[in-house]
């Protein structure tokens, strides 16, 4: 006969299926949550500059949050503004000269390869005319099957454009109203906690809160050394956008894979227009090879890693197990999740230790 549940094993029970249909909503829910998830993401990186100027409203400066808010926003959102000031000037002095060295560039390709491609009996020109050839022979085999596809790709891009738009006119609002009540709702957080695990919940955050930082600041430290060090090389190799190209390269190092692949595309364009032979690939290829092994093994596994406590093979690991989980998003936020969920690992090893289970 089975026994009877008390009153407080059925609250339990209840509200702990409240959750879990909360999380699967959460799940079924996870495109729309993006934008959401983003702005968290960044009111929570870009809070401590609101509280400083908020505490300075208790002062004698006088500056309440809301304006505060819009000051950390506006420097923010010109930070990236003069990022983009660094690109675009670069792409637009580099991809007319890019086109203009095309033809050349091909006619070297072509006498480089064309005689090894001869003597393994392939017949190809890889020079501007015989590329369009070969292009004009494709198109005409496959014309109806290749615009179906184009008219088919025009219109999952179109809609991922139009959610891509969305998401980044939605970010800054969003953003706006979680930095100002910021606090607000990190109490009512805290206030949906059963009090029992009140303290032990608030010491968690605290850990965590502090192995963030930690996180953030190794992160900008990997950054500056990165954009000295790809500044310095290309200016050593003699690259006349040497010291934009670097900064890029340095400063987008946050986002795996987009920055680096950014910024060794734009030192591959550079060295094309301003070197006349292999001098030039041959220096980006040495630069950006050392750089990847500086980056990868040495300073985010030491400045990154040990500043929230992961030995570097966990941080390899952790950004593979990521990547193949979540993909792009999942590499972006692989080293702060691993850092959460470090400091919950390690409260479940304390109090394992301290069960019966492992005592007895």
């Amino acid at each position: 006969m089975p026994f009877p549940l008390s009153v407080e094993q059925k609250q339990t029970a209840f509200w702990i299926a409240v959750w879990l249909a909360f999380v699967l909503l959460l799940v079924a829910l996870g495109p729309v949550l993006t934008p959401f998830i983003a702005a968290a993401i960044l009111a929570y990186a870009l809070n401590p500059g609101v509280d400083y100027l908020d505490r300075l409203h208790m002062g004698r400066f006088g500056v309440p949050r809301a304006l505060a808010v819009v000051l950390v926003l506006l420097l923010f959102f010109a930070a990236i503004g003069a990022l983009i000031l660094i690109v675009v000037p670069v792409l637009q002095k580099e991809l007319p000269l890019l086109q203009a060295q095309i033809p050349a560039f091909l006619e070297k390709l072509n006498a480089l390869l064309a005689p090894r491609l001869h003597e393994m009996g392939i017949t190809a020109q890889l020079d501007g005319e015989g590329i369009r050839k070969l292009l004009s022979k494709q198109l005409a085999g496959g014309g109806d099957e290749i615009l179906a596809a184009v008219l088919a790709s025009a219109k999952v891009g179109g809609t991922a454009v139009l959610g891509w738009i969305a998401t980044v006119v939605l970010i800054p609002v969003l953003l706006f109203y979680l930095l100002l009540d910021w606090h607000a709702l990190l109490a009512r957080v805290a206030g949906a906690v059963p009090r029992r695990y009140i303290d032990r919940t608030l010491a968690m955050a605290g850990e965590v809160d502090e192995l963030l930082a930690q996180y953030l600041r190794g992160q900008l430290l990997v950054m500056l050394v990165l954009a000295v060090y790809y500044s310095s090389g290309l200016i050593i190799a003699g690259f006349d956008v040497a010291l934009p190209v670097g900064i890029i390269t340095g400063l987008l190092v946050f986002i795996p894979y987009l920055g680096f692949g950014l910024g060794l595309v734009l030192a591959l364009i550079a060295s094309v227009l301003q070197f006349p032979g292999w001098n030039g690939l041959v220096a980006v290829a040495i630069i950006y090879g050392c750089g990847q092994v500086l980056e990868g093994f040495f300073l985010t596994p030491r400045l990154v890693g040990e500043r929230i406590g992961l030995n570097p093979l966990a941080v390899i690991f952790a950004l593979l197990a990521f990547g193949q989980l979540f993909g792009f998003v999942g590499v972006l936020l692989a080293l702060p999740a691993s850092a959460v969920l470090m400091v919950a690992f390690k409260h479940l090893r304390r109090h394992y230790l301290d069960s019966s289970f492992y005592n007895a």
